[in-house]
């Protein structure tokens, strides 16, 4: 279930942004490529990101089931791969029915390591000239960049913590949702039977993601017990009218139940954080 809605509203939030890309361009070029305060858009890139193990299990069930990615182009500096850089993992039209063993065989496997493949800037180590830097230096360069993109995104949320992730993005963007996220379980990824030798060899390839995800959960714990913070003493300045003004905003009286207790993040937000969200709103 989480997996379905988030790959729509993934779908949406991508539409959304290129639409308005689009609308940025044309009516830039109709005023003659100069910039007007009235066209400007401010963007803000927010991502999702999912346990690793249940995201290659959820992948591989999609591709079983016939799912291909043939339209995409894979562009990186103005090209696309060659076919002997990003050679295919089967023959045919589809991978429909492949086993999870073929599905961790192909060494070309684009769900290895994704979320570093998709957040990292590609051109850093060549694009997918895998000649182009030793490996072990390409995986550290990825895996620095796909971080470093994380921190400077003005949001991000884990699928494992609905709620909070719902908390963090009200409390970033100023709005209320019209009703809480709701914490499914229940995916075709959770009800695959593994042995422990499948899911270390699953977490071997994808090593990058489960690093990444590592520091993404600590960022995300952070970054929440800050915004607690925040909306704690709001409280306490709104309890003592007179003391100091206080201006209220859509979210800020928002009341949720924790996905964890508070002592597992009891660190203060770190100071990218603060830097790239605070000082910019």
């Amino acid at each position: 279930m989480i997996e379905n809605r988030g790959k729509r509203s993934s779908d949406r939030v991508t539409r959304r942004v290129l639409s308005n890309r689009r609308e940025y361009i044309k009516q830039n070029k109709e005023r003659g490529g100069k910039s007007s305060r009235s066209v400007l858009r401010k963007f803000y890139y927010i991502t999702l990101l999912r346990d690793p193990v249940s995201r290659y299990l959820s992948e591989w069930r999609h591709v079983q089931r016939g799912a291909t990615w043939k339209t995409s182009l894979h562009m990186c500096d103005g090209r696309t791969p060659t076919p002997e850089e990003l050679p295919p993992c089967y023959e045919g039209t589809d991978w429909s029915g492949c086993t999870l063993q073929q599905f961790m065989d192909c060494p070309y496997n684009l769900a290895n390591n994704r979320q570093v493949r998709m957040l990292a800037d590609l051109s850093l180590v060549g694009c997918y000239n895998m000649s182009f830097i030793p490996e072990k230096k390409r995986a550290q360069v990825l895996l620095e960049s796909a971080k470093k993109n994380l921190r400077d995104m003005a949001f991000f949320g884990l699928t494992e913590f609905q709620r909070k992730t719902q908390y963090l993005f009200e409390r970033t963007f100023r709005l209320k949702f019209i009703r809480p996220f709701m914490q499914y379980n229940s995916t075709r990824a959770a009800g695959v039977d593994l042995d422990n030798d499948t899911v270390q060899r699953i977490e071997e390839l994808n090593d990058l993601d489960m690093q990444l995800y590592d520091y993404a959960r600590d960022l995300f714990q952070q970054r929440y017990m800050y915004k607690r913070q925040l909306e704690r003493r709001e409280q306490r300045l709104k309890n003592q009218p007179g003391l100091f003004p206080f201006r209220r905003t859509p979210g800020s009286d928002s009341v949720f139940r924790d996905d964890a207790p508070e002592s597992e993040a009891s660190r203060l937000p770190t100071e990218d954080y603060m830097n790239h969200i605070i000082n910019r709103w």
